[in-house]
């Protein structure tokens, strides 16, 4: 059934991407909705996200672990909370290679915790954030929520973990919960390892890019704002134990996708420099978005008006992004992941 309008949110990892461009929308469209953000504050959590909400008073900020079952179950006790909506995840596929404990931890485990708590206090309605990536790879066609899950790395393996339990738990203990599987989130405030937000930043220093393999496979996007919309939707008119799939159709290769950054960067494609491609990669995701679409959803964003909004926005915001690049984790992960050398024109660019 649909949820009434509710009081009080919890969004987990709200500090990274996707939590704080929902937290922004949350707070811009209901003004009467509180909301919670619990995040650890890893690499990828970034409070200057939310530099702007920090004197809302419907908004308040919670540093903690939903690994921490105690802190998880004392915060939605006292808080009163009425839908928990997870982003927290540890969600970079190729950090999940370099170390996957750490994934099926906060993935699995971390669900687990949510899951408990908001069993305990009795919420309205539970929400998890999911990818495409567990489907596995399509070769042709498009995956419907009823596909099974046939993940190929360790992050699409956690993350299918943790979406068994949140099903469990409607089946088993009747928690109102509700799933989304997303294709390819992308826009501003994305941490600039991913795909567009790299390649467009090293496009503005006029650096080279890494493109694993010829840039073959096929990935479907989804610019934040179009998200946002459907997570709304999903929210106040989803059914409980329903599983959603949020597509657009907007499916570009991954070499066409280097290519539109490259021109709307107004750099050459020499610049394009392909790199050994990375062990079990997907060639090709896709998703059937039928039962998003029945609920009133239909992106607003085309895919090239999407990349268009974000190349401007990562443009008007180098401070931000120029912050994390600097920092020595972050110079130390990009030299690690596509193995090169001081010699290497990667690194000499990038240093």
């Amino acid at each position: 059934m649909a949820l009434e309008k509710c009081k009080k949110i919890l969004i987990t990892g709200g500090a990274g991407f996707m939590g704080s461009n929902f937290i922004r929308y949350l707070l811009a469209k209901y003004k009467d909705y509180q909301i919670v953000n619990l995040d650890k504050l890893t690499y990828a959590g970034n409070l200057d996200n939310l530099v702007d909400l920090a004197q809302n008073q419907r908004y308040k900020f919670v540093k903690g672990d939903i690994t921490d079952e105690k802190i998880v179950d004392r915060l939605i006790k006292r808080e009163k909370i009425d839908v928990i909506c997870n982003f927290a995840a540890e969600s970079h596929v190729d950090r999940s290679i370099l170390g996957p404990r750490e994934f099926v931890t906060t993935d699995v485990i971390g669900v687990l915790n949510l899951l408990e708590a908001g069993r305990e206090h009795q919420i309205k309605r539970f929400i998890q954030i999911s990818t495409d990536e567990v489907y596995g790879a399509v070769e042709s066609g498009t995956t419907s929520e009823s596909a099974p899950f046939r993940p190929r790395s360790p992050y699409a393996a956690s993350k299918a973990g943790g979406d068994h339990l949140v099903l469990a738990y409607y089946h088993t203990y009747n928690l109102p919960v509700v799933r989304v599987h997303s294709c390819n989130f992308y826009g501003p405030y994305q941490y600039p390892e991913k795909f567009i937000p790299l390649f467009i930043t090293n496009f503005l220093e006029g650096k080279s890019v890494p493109l694993y393999g010829a840039g073959t496979q096929v990935r479907e996007w989804i610019f934040t704002q179009d998200f946002c919309r459907a997570l709304d939707l999903v929210m106040h008119k989803g059914s409980d134990g329903e599983v959603y799939n949020i597509g657009t159709g907007y499916r570009r290769t991954n070499i066409e996708v280097a290519k539109a950054l490259a021109k709307l960067s107004c750099v050459s494609e020499n610049l394009i420099t392909k790199v050994t491609d990375r062990p079990g990669h997907d060639v090709r995701y896709a998703l059937n978005a039928v039962k998003i679409k029945k609920l009133g959803f239909k992106p607003k964003y085309s895919f090239l008006d999407g990349l268009r909004e974000t190349v401007k926005w990562y443009q008007n915001n180098q401070k931000w992004w120029r912050k994390i690049k600097n920092k020595q984790e972050f110079r130390e992960y990009y030299r690690k992941q596509y193995k090169v050398t001081t010699k290497d024109k990667l690194i000499a660019k990038i240093s």
